[in-house]
């Protein structure tokens, strides 16, 4: 039986496996490296953290973003100098061409409780039997799509999740619903691209993080706003280093916060690609969507009870994501109903794992429990040295040889 297998080869995945791989615990990892990156983030677009936060972790800083853009000839800098998906996701690719050669470009079909593990199978037919599973599954099954748009048909409404390439919009009318990041990336690409693009959003206003004046910080103005791979300040302080204190709240506390904390907003870098060039229509909310005549006809609601009606071609909900144990449905209906979850997220102890001995949850699924930094790659240097610490200790107790073991079928 093998001892760990990990799902997902993102971030998480891939730092999870590196410390695994030092560290000697037995695991096979699958999943194609840097899924969501690649492919569900538009092209063009720069991440809002910095570069010293924008790392994937081995267990002896071998292979850093910084150390990547010095080999490679790229323009780097640890804050002021925004990185760029295109140079992230090569990072990622060469990361885990590096530092975790083992991992199976193939996806997990199934999974199953077994006996004292898990039963995997994997596209092509294969399976295995799994004393632990990693789940580092990402944002991409969890995209959310508010009620009010759900009964468009889905050629004219997306997420924002489903739009790597901005070109095949050129010329057309497109609104974007929401005002935190990834609307407004989106809606300075696709002004860019020639479409005819505005944003609504329920916020008031547009927030920005604020551009690096280029000058160094004061003592003072680390000793009131100290940074952090989450951004400056106390909060963004507590949040981004220490997880496992995050954890010792009362659950009702954690969740507010997660909820709350590091709401939306753009990187600096998007503010001249949007503000002023691209219509925003701000404190209103879809109160009824319709097709007419082959576009989509907004009827908006606003805060104040005016209402407004917009019309476009396509409709992106850029509403972020939801994370839900029942859309995960590589797990088996049975398994899925033994995971203990609050508000649809799996209830986690300090070890990651779930209430089903062996699952872990690693990235977005586990910000309930660990807190904002969760939902960034930061949060993938905390959970893969917890889970190594966590994992060591059985695999050591594993008798040898920790070897995959084919099962004959899955039971569905």
């Amino acid at each position: 039986m093998l001892h760990t297998a990990i799902i997902g080869a993102g971030p998480y995945g891939l730092s999870i496996a590196a410390h695994f791989r030092h560290k000697g615990i037995p695991f096979r990892i699958f999943g194609r490296p840097m899924d969501t990156w690649r492919n569900h983030m538009p092209v063009g677009m720069m991440l809002k953290s910095d570069g010293f936060a924008s790392n994937l972790f081995d267990p002896e800083n071998a292979f850093t973003l910084k150390q990547f853009c010095a080999e490679q000839g790229i323009r780097y800098a640890d804050t002021g100098t925004p990185v760029s998906l295109d140079t992230f996701n090569a990072y990622g690719v060469a990361f885990s061409e590096c530092m975790v050669p083992e991992l199976e470009q193939k996806q997990a079909e199934w999974i199953d409780r077994a006996g004292d593990g898990f039963v995997v199978r994997l596209e092509g037919g294969e399976t295995l039997a799994a004393r632990n599973v990693v789940l580092a599954v990402g944002i991409t099954h969890f995209d959310y799509i508010p009620e009010s748009l759900a009964g468009l048909p889905a050629p004219y409404v997306t997420h924002s999740a489903a739009h790597h390439e901005v070109e095949p919009f050129r010329g057309r009318s497109v609104a974007i619903i929401g005002a935190g990041a990834s609307a407004l990336d989106l809606a300075g690409l696709l002004h860019e691209a020639g479409a005819h693009v505005q944003i609504i959003g329920r916020s008031p206003e547009l927030k920005f993080h604020s551009e690096p004046t280029g000058k160094p910080r004061t003592f003072w103005q680390n000793l009131r706003h100290p940074s952090s791979g989450l951004g400056p300040g106390w909060r963004s302080r507590f949040y981004a280093n220490v997880p496992g204190a995050f954890h010792l709240l009362p659950k009702n506390v954690r969740i507010e916060v997660v909820q709350r904390a590091l709401g939306p907003s753009g990187g600096y870098f998007i503010k001249n690609k949007v503000v002023g060039k691209v219509p925003t229509l701000l404190g209103f909310e879809i109160a009824q969507a319709v097709l007419k005549d082959g576009k989509v006809c907004l009827n908006l609601r606003g805060h104040d009870g005016s209402q407004k009606d917009v019309t476009a071609e396509h409709v992106i909900a850029a509403t972020g994501y939801v994370v839900d144990v029942e859309r995960l449905k590589f797990l088996s209906p049975q398994l899925r109903a033994q995971i203990a979850t609050a508000q649809r997220s799996p209830v986690l102890n300090s070890r990651f794992e779930s209430s089903v001995r062996g699952l872990y949850f690693v990235g977005v699924a586990s910000a309930n429990s660990f807190g904002p930094v969760m939902r960034f790659a930061y949060g993938a240097g905390y959970a893969a040295r917890r889970l190594t610490e966590t994992l060591a200790k059985s695999a050591q107790r594993m008798p040898a040889p920790a070897a995959a073991q084919s099962v004959a079928s899955v039971a569905r």
